[in-house]
């Protein structure tokens, strides 16, 4: 079972079914993996993760489309911060007020 076909036919099967957003959100997902009989979508976006949660119905069905039985997991996925990030972190710390970051 090949996980792109699987999931581009879930996001194909989103769009003819005129689950607008949801087939958006699903078109920028390429975290989802199959294992043990269930079909895992990590999302790191709370809003993304939000939308997926209250349609996971539609994806279901979508997979009872393609005839498939496995059971959709969301899973929030946990990014953590860059180096970049860190060193800001540690340098508010130091100098609390007296740091001025310019983007």
């Amino acid at each position: 079972m090949n996980i792109k076909n699987v999931w581009g036919k879930i996001v194909l099967y989103l769009r003819e079914n005129h689950q607008i957003a949801l087939h958006v959100a699903c078109g920028d997902i390429s975290d989802v993996v199959i294992k043990d009989g269930r079909l895992i979508i990590s999302v790191a976006d709370n809003t993304v993760l939000s939308l997926l949660q209250d349609g996971k119905r539609e994806i279901e069905r979508a997979l009872s489309w393609q005839g498939l039985d496995l059971i959709v997991d969301i899973e929030q996925k946990i990014i953590p911060p860059s180096k970049q990030e860190e060193d800001i972190k540690k340098l508010k710390q130091i100098f609390d007020d007296k740091l001025i970051i310019k983007k």
